[in-house]
C-alpha cells in the first residue's frame, strides 16, 4: 500500500471544503488507511500527528478573492518543515450552473501560493485539484437553489472520488495547473483583495433588529472576527467574509448592507478622492506626485489608506446608529439579503463512515 496514514487539514466557511475533505477521508477508510481530519478553525498551534514515509498530507480550503483565505495562509506558514512528505492541495471555488452547463470558478493564486509554501517547507506536491462546488458568496448573489446545489455536488463527488483514487494508487494529478495562465493574470486582483477588498467586505455585514443576541455567529466565527458591541454583533477587520455567520443565523438577522455599501462607494469615488486631489492642487504638488510611477504608486497607497479609514469610521457610525429604529429600518430594507429571494446557502451534509 502506497499510504497507511492520511492527515487532512481543512478550513471551511459554509461546508464545501469540509465535505470535499470528508469524501477523501471516506475513500481512504475504505482502503484501510488510518485517517485524521483536522479543522483549523481558531487553531493557535500546529501539532501534527507522527509522520512516516507512508503518510499523505492534504490541505482543503475555499478560494477567497482569487487567493487563499488568510487563515489558511497563516496555517500553512506555521506547518513544521519536513523531508519529502507527500501532500496534495484541494481548493473549492465558486461553481455555478447555467441550465445544464456547469460553470467553473477561478482559483487565482490559491493553489500556486499553497504549493509554493509547502515546497519551501519540504513537502512533495503529488496532487493539485480545484473543485467547483456551489458558490456561497452571499455578499453579491443569492444562494443557489437546492436542486442546482445537489446536481453540482453529485458532479463534484465524482471528481473527488477520481482524484483520491488516483492519488491513493500512487498517481500524480495536477488539474490545477491547466488554468495557470489565467490564474497568473489575476495576481493583481488577488493582492488587491488580500490587502484592501476583504477589509471593505468585512464592513458590509450588520445585525438588524431581528437579532436576538443568541451569539451563535460570535461563537462559530472561525477567525473570532465578531464581537459584541452595544449588545449587537460587530464585524472587525479580521472578518474573512467566509459567509458562515450569514448562513448560520437562525433568524436571518445578518444582512449585507447593499444600500449603505453602494453609498460608501459613491461618496468615496465622487467626494473623498476628488477632495484629496484638490488638496494636492492646493499644495501645488500634483505635478510632482504624477511625474513618475513610484510617486503615483505611493499616492495610490495613501488614497487607499484614506478610503479604508473612511470605511471603518462610517461602519462604526452605522453600527451605533442601528439602535435607532428608523436607521435600522432603512438599512434593513435597502439590503437585498432581507428579501426571501436572497436565499441563504446550505451545504449538503456529508457523513464520515466510522
Amino acid at each position: 500500500m502506497k499510504y497507511d496514514q492520511l492527515i487532512i487539514y481543512y478550513f471551511s466557511g459554509t461546508g464545501n471544503a469540509r465535505n470535499a475533505a470528508r469524501w477523501i477521508i471516506n475513500i481512504a477508510r475504505e482502503r484501510g488507511i488510518k485517517t485524521h481530519l483536522i479543522n483549523i478553525d481558531r487553531l493557535k498551534t500546529v501539532d501534527m500527528p507522527e509522520i512516516t514515509s507512508k503518510t499523505l498530507i492534504g490541505f482543503c480550503s475555499p478560494t477567497h478573492g482569487f487567493n487563499l483565505p488568510p487563515i489558511a495562509i497563516n496555517f500553512l506558514l506555521k506547518i513544521p518543515k519536513t523531508k519529502k512528505t507527500d501532500a496534495f492541495i484541494l481548493n473549492t471555488r465558486a461553481g455555478m450552473k447555467l441550465n445544464k452547463l456547469f460553470l467553473p470558478g477561478i482559483s487565482g493564486i490559491a493553489q500556486l501560493l499553497a504549493a509554493l509554501i509547502l515546497l519551501l517547507k519540504g513537502f512533495r506536491i503529488i496532487g493539485m485539484q480545484p473543485l467547483d462546488l456551489p458558490s456561497n458568496w452571499l455578499l453579491v448573489h443569492p444562494g443557489l437553489k437546492q436542486k442546482v446545489v445537489d446536481s453540482i455536488y453529485t458532479r463534484c463527488n465524482r471528481i473527488v472520488n477520481n482524484f483520491a483514487t488516483n492519488i491513493f494508487n500512487g498517481k500524480r494529478k495536477y488539474k490545477a495547473l491547466l488554468s495557470v495562465p489565467i490564474d497568473l493574470t489575476l495576481i493583481p486582483i488577488s493582492l488587491a483583495y488580500y490587502f484592501i477588498g476583504r477589509f471593505f467586505l468585512a464592513k458590509t455585514l450588520i445585525a438588524t433588529n431581528a437579532c436576538t443576541n443568541c451569539n451563535l455567529c460570535i461563537s462559530q466565527c472561525p477567525v473570532e472576527a465578531i464581537k459584541p458591541v452595544n449588545d449587537k454583533p460587530f464585524w472587525t477587520y479580521k472578518c474573512e467574509s467566509c459567509m458562515r455567520c450569514v448562513n448560520l443565523c437562525p433568524h436571518r438577522a445578518i444582512e449585507t448592507t447593499h444600500g449603505f455599501s453602494s453609498l460608501l462607494i459613491f461618496v468615496s469615488s465622487l467626494v473623498i478622492s476628488p477632495l484629496l486631489l484638490s488638496g494636492l492642487k492646493y499644495l501645488d504638488v500634483l505635478d510632482f506626485v504624477y511625474k513618475n510611477e513610484i510617486t503615483k504608486g505611493i499616492w495610490l497607497i495613501i488614497d487607499v489608506v484614506f478610503l479604508l479609514i473612511f470605511i471603518f469610521i462610517s461602519y462604526g457610525v452605522l453600527h451605533f446608529s442601528m439602535k435607532f429604529k428608523f436607521v435600522n429600518t432603512i438599512i434593513t430594507y435597502t439590503s437585498l439579503s432581507k428579501y426571501k429571494f436572497w436565499r441563504r446557502y446550505k451545504a449538503p451534509k456529508v457523513t464520515i463512515n466510522l
